[in-house]
């Protein structure tokens, strides 16, 4: 693939072992890996578009929400929280922020809806979105030259459309670390993933990480995204280990919300049998699944699981923690410990940087995009490496 790469310098004492993003594919990044037993319709804020002096800055963020596979709503209402902050400290570089916030639906059609809304609000960018659909929404944007700023990383496009500037390496880097640590420690894996065009993807995806470790290729098991149980893709996981292997088996579920479903469904299935491993992506689980399902005696003790940021214990993660305390306080969609949160957080701080580069001039989806193409390196406060987007 060919495209813009986000070029990511890491200071001195910074961050190590993160995935880094790219617009042309995955790079051979080590995963963040740790054991889970150790880490114990459309809303709209009215506005029009960003320009000279007093003028307002519009911008949109969209997630899927109340649909029957995954949900996200936590990242809308972190970018509202966002807005009351912002404006009540004087705005972004003293302009008004109206945010607008849709909901795709974990659809195709509601995806380009929400790309149309952008358009006929005059956004200047979407800010730290989720969606699967990057076929119905990209040449929307494209079309109105609206840049996409820290989209979750579901799809291809997000590291290869010019108008995409992703801040974390995708499911794309996640799988694929996950494949590279797994391949030392188990035998035969299989995946568990959505029958979805997103979920096509995610095999191969993991795969190039076995690979590169010298491991066979995974199984590639496919499972309803909105089901209500998984008895059956269980018991093919386990039937397909059979113990035949010197290394125990490893299934790894990549279903979003639904994966804590389908882990209640292997945890029956499994029984006593502790010789099949388990491993997933931040997403698919967080801390606050861990916790709620039994902690260290739930179906995750000993799970691996991969993901692009520091532990939310993090002091670096002060700002967002301060940012819900004072403005989304009671809103329990905004989870800190929640990668879509953690995401759309990133983005709104590329925002306000490259908004902040701009001085008195014009904010507009042009100069946005042309800041983000050719300004200074941007930082997120240790949460990433530096981030700057050039072509490659």
């Amino acid at each position: 693939m060919t495209g813009r790469r986000p070029i990511r310098s890491t200071p001195p004492g910074g961050p190590r072992g993160r995935l880094r993003a790219t617009r042309t594919g995955v790079l051979s990044a080590g995963a963040l890996v740790a054991c889970a037993a150790l880490a114990a319709g459309c809303g709209v804020v009215p506005g029009a578009t960003g320009g000279s002096g007093d003028d307002p800055i519009t911008v949109m963020t969209w997630a899927p929400q109340d649909t029957g596979a995954t949900n996200k709503p936590g990242m809308p209402a972190l970018a509202r929280a966002y807005a009351r902050s912002i404006n009540a400290q004087g705005g972004l570089a003293g302009r008004k922020l109206n945010v607008l916030t849709c909901n795709d639906h974990n659809d195709s059609v509601a995806a380009a809806k929400c790309a149309r809304r952008a358009v006929k609000e005059n956004a200047v960018a979407v800010v730290g979105s989720y969606s699967q659909y990057a076929d119905s929404f990209f040449p929307v944007l494209e079309g109105a030259r609206i840049p996409y700023i820290g989209g979750y990383g579901l799809t291809n496009t997000e590291f290869t459309s010019p108008l995409s500037y992703p801040v974390n390496g995708g499911q794309p880097a996640l799988l694929a670390g996950l494949g590279s640590a797994l391949a030392g420690s188990c035998g035969p894996v299989t995946l568990v993933r959505p029958d979805t065009i997103a979920g096509d993807q995610l095999s191969a995806l993991l795969d190039s990480g076995l690979a590169s470790g010298g491991h066979e290729r995974s199984h590639d098991q496919r499972a309803a995204e909105d089901a209500t149980a998984y008895d059956d893709q269980a018991e093919r996981a386990l039937a397909r280990d059979g113990g035949v292997s010197a290394e125990p088996g490893c299934v790894v579920p990549a279903l979003g919300d639904r994966t804590g479903t389908f882990m209640d469904s292997f945890r029956r299935a499994r029984g006593d049998r502790a010789d099949v491993r388990t491993a997933t992506v931040l997403g698919s689980v967080d801390q606050t699944t861990i916790n709620a399902s039994g902690g260290a005696s739930g179906p995750y003790e000993g799970a691996y699981v991969t993901g692009w940021y520091p532990a939310v214990s993090d002091p670096a993660w002060d700002g967002l923690k301060r940012l819900i305390r004072d403005q989304a306080f009671g809103d329990n969609d905004v989870d800190p410990a929640d990668a879509g949160v953690q995401t759309t957080w990133i983005a709104y701080t590329v925002l306000k940087q490259v908004v902040e580069s701009l001085g008195d001039g014009e904010v507009s989806s042009d100069t946005v995009r042309r800041a983000l193409d050719d300004g200074p390196e941007v930082g997120t406060g240790g949460l990433t490496p530096g981030l700057r987007w050039t072509f490659a």
